[in-house]
């Protein structure tokens, strides 16, 4: 679920693009402004005032860079960038500028609309996790106050542990690598290991162990994990 203060500025100069990303944004309540090149995404952004940026590299008028750049000097809101270039250079260059994220295309929408939320829930997490909460048969994800409800009983849980179950929970028996799982919960600029989500996992399963016939914190081993919802639940 997005709040009433999801205002997303899409900047690309493929209309179609465009069209799609509000097409998805729209069905999850989010408000979409769109800019069709660099100079029109300035304005936008200071008349509209949105709550997260979504910025093709590869603009006329001003590239994102520049763009990413300007907004930058203004505002501290997130921007996700999103490019058809792919090296190593064009995202260190992007995250460099103050990207709080980078998406290569294609993509596929349902993971542009995790990692909004993910940002914005690392960028603004006070007002952005009010009200979220992912609710199943015996077992409530309630971001207000960081607790979980299995069966009867509310759990409190530390911040990181909290997060990584909410998006897990948020994409049922979905396969996440431990690498996209440090990127949507950490950032890009963790320095840590990729064994952090395995010991935030360990905790997180023995939180769970009185509806694990329900739900499971799957291992897919040489991968990463999902949250598995057992059948018949």
């Amino acid at each position: 679920m997005s709040s009433d203060f999801d205002k997303v500025l899409v900047v690309d100069d493929d209309i179609e693009i465009c069209n799609m990303i509000e097409m998805f944004l729209e069905k999850e309540k989010f408000q979409v402004v769109k800019a069709y090149d660099g100079e029109e995404a300035i304005k936008k952004f200071t008349t509209e005032m949105p709550s997260i940026v979504i910025l093709d590299i590869m603009l006329p008028k001003m590239d994102g860079y520049d763009v990413c750049r300007e907004i930058k000097k203004i505002s501290q809101v997130p921007i996700i960038m999103l490019t058809a270039k792919g090296e190593t250079f064009d995202k260190v260059l992007g995250l460099r500028l103050g990207a709080d994220d980078y998406m290569v295309k294609p993509f596929e929408p349902e993971e542009l609309i995790a990692r909004i939320r993910a940002v914005l829930r690392r960028t603004n997490p006070k007002e952005y996790n009010k009200g979220e909460k992912v609710i199943f048969p015996s077992l409530m994800v309630d971001m207000d106050d960081f607790s979980i409800k299995v069966n009867d009983e509310i759990i409190s849980l530390p911040k990181k542990e909290m997060e990584l179950l909410y998006f897990l929970a948020s994409n049922p028996n979905k396969l996440f690598t431990r690498e996209q799982l440090i990127e949507q919960i950490w950032g890009y600029d963790f320095l840590g290991e990729t064994r952090t989500v395995d010991v935030h996992v360990k905790r997180l399963r023995e939180k769970l162990k009185n509806v694990e016939d329900k739900y499971e914190i799957k291992t897919v081993w040489g991968v990463g994990y999902k949250f598995e919802v057992k059948k018949g639940v």
